[in-house]
């Protein structure tokens, strides 16, 4: 099979940025291999920031609101589709504004960030919407990440810590998968950041390092009952919010900044190791933001039982992977591949919707075979070429 080369495109719930990666990806026998041709963050424009974060829940946010965001953010991602290069495909997991989650059950998600404008912009064909039918096939539509991981690992947990951290468990022999969100990961601390110092988070976790864990407060927010939902389940800013925080506070005696931060980064910690301790493996392998916050990892190093390793040491840069991973799903369901995250989905389903290109829309032969394994390469040069 020839090489595909793939744009992805993806925000996650932190809102700092929107994450490119470019891939030269192809099917070779039942593995793809996946060559990272690099990846950029672009900044969202402040104005739009603000006016994404003031429509998340708990707040109210109407259809005009709706409707601006989502074409607002579709320019974005479509400028953004434009910063590595030419490509053949661009593939979007967009920007969740709402995960709806009921009695342990995903009924729903949606991403912002209308297709028809990378179209417009890129000429290419755009495949979008990539969460929504494997909630309709019964799974949590998150973390997809764990395909990618399912994939790429032999066995081990794979941990990526974005506003939400999520954990996927690889077995040996495929039998056990299963990826899930574990809580908060750098949701509540970058609230208590803005709070405390004004700013989106807590550079080099300076500010927690430099307080102490408040027991009566981590009490509390580990009484949350999601700690106890056995997986898979899924969760997002429309539960670990600003207005949770606040209310946790109000239950113990005042809290200082450096302390709020401390306690929120043993949180943090302490729901993860909780969640990877309950599964047997000898490595952790972190990727995301929380990554760079070197408070936090030595909190995971602590608590965790397993060797804390990062995706950059086995090829695939931290600050990427959730991007790298959306080039994957879009070179999957372009060459007519079903897709089968470990979220409790009831079986393996094509996942997205395409929007034409600028030219006739062609898609390619369906692969005939399914895929057990995805092998990182180095592709010389960047350059193209045929199996």
């Amino acid at each position: 099979m020839d090489w595909t080369r793939v744009v992805g495109l993806i925000s996650g719930t932190s809102v700092d940025a929107i994450d490119v990666a470019l891939a030269d990806l192809r099917l070779v026998h039942n593995t793809v291999e996946l060559a990272p041709l690099g990846h950029t963050d672009v900044a969202y424009p402040a104005e739009l920031r603000a006016e994404f974060l003031a429509a998340l829940p708990p707040n109210p946010c109407t259809a005009e609101q709706l409707c601006k965001l989502d074409t607002r953010i579709g320019q974005a991602f479509a400028e953004a589709a434009t910063a590595l290069g030419p490509a053949d495909l661009v593939a979007s997991l967009g920007q969740t504004i709402y995960h709806w989650v009921e009695g342990g059950h995903a009924h729903g998600t949606l991403q912002l960030g209308q297709p028809a404008w990378i179209a417009e912009r890129t000429g290419l064909p755009v495949i979008a919407n990539l969460r929504a039918r494997d909630v309709a096939a019964g799974g949590h539509g998150a973390p997809l990440a764990g395909l990618f991981d399912r994939l790429w690992l032999s066995d081990g947990i794979a941990l990526n810590i974005g506003g939400i951290a999520n954990i996927t468990v690889v077995s040996p022999d495929g039998t056990e998968d299963i990826a899930y969100d574990t809580g908060p990961g750098n949701a509540l601390i970058d609230v208590a950041a803005d709070m405390v110092s004004g700013r989106p988070f807590d550079e080099d976790g300076a500010l927690a390092k430099a307080g102490t864990v408040r027991p009566d407060l981590l009490a509390v927010l580990l009484a949350d009952p999601y700690y106890a939902q056995p997986p898979p389940k899924s969760t997002g800013k429309e539960h670990f919010h600003g207005t949770y925080l606040r209310h946790a506070l109000s239950r113990v005696s005042p809290v200082d900044g450096p302390d709020l931060l401390a306690t929120l980064v043993e949180l943090t910690a302490t729901t993860i190791a909780d969640a990877c301790g309950t599964h047997r493996a000898d490595r952790v392998v972190a990727s995301g933001g929380g990554v760079r916050n070197p408070t936090l990892m030595a909190a995971l190093t602590r608590h965790l039982t397993a060797e804390l390793v990062t995706s950059d040491e086995l090829g695939i840069p931290g600050d990427a992977k959730e991007a790298y991973l959306t080039t994957l799903l879009g070179f999957l369901t372009w060459h007519g591949i079903p897709a089968h995250p470990p979220t409790g989905a009831a079986g393996p389903r094509l996942l997205g919707d395409i929007t034409p290109g600028r030219e006739p829309l062609r898609l390619p032969a369906p692969a005939g075979q399914n895929v057990t394994k995805m092998r990182v390469v180095a592709t010389p040069g960047g350059a193209r070429a045929n199996s």
